[in-house]
């Protein structure tokens, strides 16, 4: 099991008053496996995929990767098993502007330690980037700019993606052709796939459907 969240919970204090976001939320992950994460906003996806990367702790309930424990009260232990265990890709590319499109999605593996230039070279080619690994991040379009974010996440060989809504900036062709390229190659490294949409469309191409509502599955 790649994914194994148990019965999490999670709160946030807002004017004074405690609001509850999770209440038990349990999802799991198996190598290879997709699974589309759905709800209408504030229905608790982002705060989920925060538990699950590590960049928030839960009030309750259990986070693990590879059996490695995401939840663990240090930041400082979390941020290493987020580099060595989970990619993340996100709705804003989130690209680094003054390193161009190679050194881009290089530099997760090489903070990960596990940069291979074959494999970056790959994924260049298999994204179709090849033509571009020179240019810097304002010279792409958005739909080629969330390919190098793509790449970027899959460089390292995590054993867990988390995409937060990654074609919710695309037109729905490249959204489509961003999406294909994203599940024809998780599959083949077995990686597992969490993502966030809000297409019934898109959540329809994966292996598996949540949907959150108030804060629990439904």
């Amino acid at each position: 099991m790649i994914l194994d969240a148990s019965d999490v919970h999670k709160s946030y204090a807002v004017a004074g008053t405690r609001t509850q976001v999770l209440r038990g939320v349990s999802v799991t992950l198996k190598a290879g496996e997709s699974l589309a994460l759905m709800g209408e906003s504030g229905s608790g996806k982002s705060t989920l995929l925060h538990m699950i990367a590590g960049l928030d702790v839960p009030d309750a309930g259990s986070i693990l990767v590879e059996a490695q424990n995401m939840a663990v009260p240090s930041d400082t232990k979390r941020a290493e098993l987020r580099r060595s265990l989970v990619g993340i890709i996100f709705q804003q590319f989130n690209l680094i502007p003054s390193l161009r499109i190679d050194a881009n999605i290089a530099f997760q593996a090489q903070l990960a330690g596990r940069y291979e230039a074959g494999w970056c070279a790959t994924l260049a080619i298999r994204m179709g980037l090849n033509d571009h690994l020179n240019k810097f991040p304002e010279a792409l379009s958005g739909g080629q700019q969330q390919r190098v974010a793509i790449a970027r996440a899959l460089a390292a060989k995590p054993a867990l993606l988390l995409a937060d809504e990654p074609t919710g900036n695309l037109d729905e062709e490249t959204a489509q052709t961003v999406l294909n390229l994203l599940l024809e190659i998780t599959r083949e490294t077995e990686t597992a796939l969490l993502m966030v949409t809000h297409s019934s469309k898109h959540a329809g191409a994966l292996d598996r459907q949540l949907t959150l509502r108030s804060g629990v599955i439904s």
